[in-house]
């Protein structure tokens, strides 16, 4: 990793701080608020085929979501749009939204939150225990950092045929 004199930060592929992904591959930090003073942070995250997150709203954070490798859907309140490579979605605080993998292989997507502050979200979610319910601890954690889960992922509410 390069941090300049200025603060610049230059991370190559695959470098970053990576932790166990809620949906079933590795998410890799690439900056933390730590890093930018509480401006943003951003992440790359790899999500296993069916995989993704409940229906949720952020509270505090703006998002962008950026799919970098494989399918995907997105959901924005209800309305569900496909998703390939090279979509963008910028998420504004409060927006009702949940994405899956709807693709064979694992997907990659890079995400961007500011303020920075929902990064803690994954940091305590690497250390759930294997045999804790996802969603409930998905529920849990996100309510500690102003995410509120409104409804099953995906996969259960729209499923891919």
């Amino acid at each position: 990793m390069g941090v300049d004199e200025a603060g610049a930060i230059f991370l190559g592929p695959g470098e970053g701080h990576a932790v166990a992904n809620p949906v079933g591959g590795p998410l890799t930090f690439k900056v933390s608020g730590e890093q930018t003073g509480g401006a943003l942070a951003a992440f790359e995250s790899v999500a296993a085929p069916g995989e993704g997150p409940p229906l949720h709203r952020h509270e505090n954070e703006d998002e962008i979501w950026y799919a970098l490798d494989g399918s995907f859907r997105v959901r924005l309140g209800d309305e569900v749009r496909d998703a390939p490579a090279g979509t963008f979605v910028f998420i504004p605080r409060q927006a009702v939204h949940t994405w899956q993998n709807v693709g064979p292989d694992p997907a990659r997507l890079l995400v961007i939150v500011a303020p920075a502050g929902f990064e803690r979200f994954f940091e305590r979610f690497a250390g759930v225990p294997a045999d804790a319910s996802p969603v409930a601890e998905f529920r849990r954690l996100g309510a500690e950092v102003g995410m509120t889960v409104l409804g099953p992922p995906l996969s259960e509410s729209h499923p891919f045929s």
